[in-house]
């Protein structure tokens, strides 16, 4: 197994901090208004997006742990953003939908969002360079070159 080069370790860390202080932002934005943290607004953002979904299916869209995605959408679902419904293909089956309490959260949101993501980024590096950093992240994120498919 290789080692990588200095270079490549200072990428690494100076990668995992502005992700970091990126999500920090954002949070703090999000609960300096009393909205829920960013992990709701990535969920309702994907259901819109693809319609009721398979918790197993949305769980591939966010990255996140089943277990972690169960206690999201419990408490999701007791604050009326989401709603669990049968499948009608597998009486077994549960999808999730976003409610229309959930749409109307997430468009409420989106502008705090927005705003930290000027305040995080935006601000700080011009169209180019912002252009050239979403290149190179798309790169690491893709190794394959497949298309990435994040929620925004």
């Amino acid at each position: 197994m290789s080692r990588p080069s200095e270079s490549a370790v200072l990428a690494w860390q100076s990668l995992v901090r502005a992700h970091q202080a990126a999500l920090a932002t954002v949070e703090a934005a999000l609960k300096s208004v009393r909205q829920p943290p960013l992990e709701w607004y990535d969920v309702l953002l994907e259901l819109e997006r693809a319609g009721p979904l398979r918790p197993r299916e949305l769980q591939g869209r966010l990255l996140l742990a089943q277990s972690n995605l169960s206690r999201l959408l419990d408490r999701m679902a007791a604050a009326g953003a989401v709603e669990r419904r049968s499948c009608d293909d597998d009486g077994r089956g549960r999808l999730v939908a976003a409610t229309q309490a959930g749409r109307a959260l997430r468009l409420r949101m989106w502008p705090v969002y927005a705003g930290a993501i000027e305040a995080a980024v935006g601000s700080r590096l011009d169209e180019a360079e912002a252009a050239a950093l979403a290149g190179l992240l798309r790169r690491l994120g893709c190794p394959d070159g497949a298309s990435p498919s994040g929620a925004g």
